[in-house]
């Protein structure tokens, strides 16, 4: 090392799926020192013979560092994993999935065992990490003291995204996200079974459904925009009232095409539920405050 090389954070990374694999890599690429653990030790063979060292025990490896990485199944094994380490005076990052609660269950678990604890909610698959340009982050929340020591590390795989001190928010982000996912998922799952059975190429239509779920996005932001306002008809072009009327239309070529309508119609029961409440010169935000119980 010369005097104008920094040192590297050491980091020790417990659980070797895809994503913890593809983590490790990318910090033995990048020159830190590296001490891996899983519970079935084949899966560290081949770090090994990248430079990390395999720690024969989780214990073993929670004593070998103070940056604790962990990436493991769900909340449960977290704990079943940590039990018994010395978490005194470490710094636990949890990259596991996990629900809100859990997280800030898990923080506080971790200040009694006298740790410090950022939560994280991976925002990309394996084949992202360490691929910058692939457009990959995670979110993390809980100590602004530690995500600001350890930011450097922790943005070697992909990039980093503090969203509060509330340990639960990394978790609230990522779901939050990828529910929105799945419901564009669904959408484009009803589209493609309307023309199943059709002389139409499924190829043919990808791009036309992209280009319109693209030129859609904006409406997030006007959601937003009324959400934070109160005003849920600013901007509004196509009214709630008008776009109840053509639901019909949906559901009758879904029954036309031998498609069922499961993936639309609690939507559609929620936007005509709203109007049923007075409010047809509204957009559709309103349906936000219907899913709030």
């Amino acid at each position: 090392m010369t005097p104008h090389t920094a040192e590297k954070t050491s980091v020790t990374l417990l659980g070797l799926g895809a994503m913890g694999t593809a983590l490790a890599r990318t910090w033995l690429a990048a020159g830190h020192s590296l001490t891996v653990w899983n519970r079935t030790p084949v899966r560290a063979a081949a770090l090994t013979a990248e430079g990390a060292r395999a720690a024969d025990s989780a214990a073993e490896a929670v004593a070998a560092n103070t940056l604790i990485v962990v990436c493991l199944l769900d909340d449960s094994s977290v704990e079943e994993v940590l039990s018994g380490t010395g978490l005194a005076g470490k710094d636990l990052v949890n990259l596991t999935t996990s629900t809100p609660a859990q997280a800030r269950a898990r923080a506080e678990w971790a200040r009694e065992r006298g740790a410090r604890y950022l939560d994280g909610g991976i925002m990309a698959v394996p084949p992202m990490i360490g691929v910058p340009e692939a457009g990959g982050y995670v979110f993390y929340s809980g100590s602004p003291e530690l995500f600001e020591r350890h930011q450097e590390t922790l943005g070697v795989p992909a990039g980093t995204a503090y969203v509060g001190k509330d340990a639960g928010f990394a978790a609230l982000h990522d779901v939050a996200l990828l529910s929105a996912m799945y419901g564009m998922f669904a959408g484009a799952a009803h589209a493609f079974a309307l023309i199943r059975k059709e002389n139409i190429d499924p190829v043919s239509l990808a791009p036309l459904l992209v280009d319109w779920l693209v030129a859609m996005t904006p409406a997030v932001h006007q959601t937003a925009d009324q959400l934070r306002s109160g005003d849920y008809t600013k901007g509004v072009v196509s009214d709630l009232a008008m776009q109840v009327a053509g639901t019909q239309t949906f559901l009758s070529t879904a029954e036309q095409q031998g498609v069922s309508p499961e993936l639309l119609s609690p939507y559609f029961e929620l936007m005509r539920r709203r109007l049923d409440e007075g409010s047809g010169e509204e957009g559709l935000t309103g349906v936000v405050d219907l899913l709030v119980r």
